[in-house]
């Protein structure tokens, strides 16, 4: 069961559950941590409630498709970890010693030390959904995308749901000094989420999770890979544990838990070029890169 969220024709905010055979329910919550809520109310999965909703309603007659979906949570706050995969300690690396790739860094001491790297990524208001636009960073010549397995967790670390994000970096800003990670990983629209929440009842494996990214060029697929959170070094208690330690951690914050997918060292994403992130069992996450115009720029 997945929890999507859409705008109507009166430009509404409407919360909705996909069954495994693609119909949509309505649901009669405003959001998606007042179905969290209600279910501990009554000491109830939100699985269950989501199941009584619908047992005796009749699906929409809109398929997915035709939706306009937007983030399925407003998430006070986006996290991520990094270096939680041996692919991504290798790009950084890459990244760190101008490609010498036998090289030893500070990558490599954070992959293998107790304390995982968790940075804050994106607030709700910097954050976008589905089939929205994520920009370019201007003063980056080298900019990818970072397709990972979200977890939308509570104020106590509770995984809540699954969901997708897309962690754009800088790799460039980020290899020139360490120091420069928030200007690698924050600026507008630079971070996306959606398009549902995979009800955390409703998986039977986290780590068995398959992760694929795709992005098209001029309608044509220039990049494609493939992952699965069976390679994640950290488990995902580990990485919570670690985020939630003697700090305020909102209800509905998300948490990133890093990317094993990344395209060639001489790729760089362009104005016009589409990703698609796709993790099985949650859906496919699509966003169109944009320039920011310099309209924009001059108003930051």
């Amino acid at each position: 069961m997945n929890i999507i969220r859409f705008v109507n024709e009166h430009s509404n905010s409407v919360l909705a559950a996909i069954t495994d055979q693609n119909q949509v329910y309505s649901l009669p919550f405003k959001d998606f941590l007042e179905l969290i809520e209600i279910a501990e109310q009554k000491n109830q999965t939100p699985l269950s409630i989501v199941k009584e909703v619908i047992t005796d309603s009749v699906p929409m007659e809109e398929e997915v498709d035709e939706l306009k979906l937007t983030t399925p949570i407003d998430a006070p706050e986006v996290w991520a970890a990094g270096v939680t995969y041996e692919k991504s300690k290798q790009a950084r690396n890459y990244e760190a010693t101008e490609g010498k790739l036998d090289a030893t860094t500070f990558y490599d001491k954070v992959y293998d030390a107790k304390r995982p790297e968790i940075f804050l990524k994106s607030t709700s208001a910097r954050t976008v959904g589905p089939d929205d636009i994520v920009y370019l960073r201007s003063d980056s010549t080298w900019q990818i995308p970072e397709p990972e397995l979200g977890l939308v967790i509570d104020s106590k670390g509770k995984i809540l749901g699954y969901t997708i994000g897309n962690d754009m970096s800088c790799r460039d800003i980020e290899g020139e000094n360490p120091l420069y990670l928030p200007q690698a990983k924050i600026w507008k629209h630079s971070c996306s989420i959606g398009p549902s929440i995979r009800l955390t009842e409703t998986v039977g494996d986290p780590y068995d999770f398959d992760i694929f990214c795709r992005i098209y060029r001029d309608n044509q697929l220039s990049v494609e890979g493939s992952a699965s959170t069976r390679q994640l070094k950290r488990s995902l208690e580990e990485l919570i544990s670690y985020l939630v330690l003697d700090n305020d951690v909102f209800d509905g914050t998300v948490l990133l838990t890093g990317t094993c997918i990344v395209p060639p060292n001489e790729f760089t994403l362009e104005d016009g070029d589409m990703v698609e992130i796709e993790i099985s069992q949650i859906g496919v996450l699509r966003n169109q890169v944009k320039t920011q115009s310099p309209k924009l720029l001059s108003a930051n």
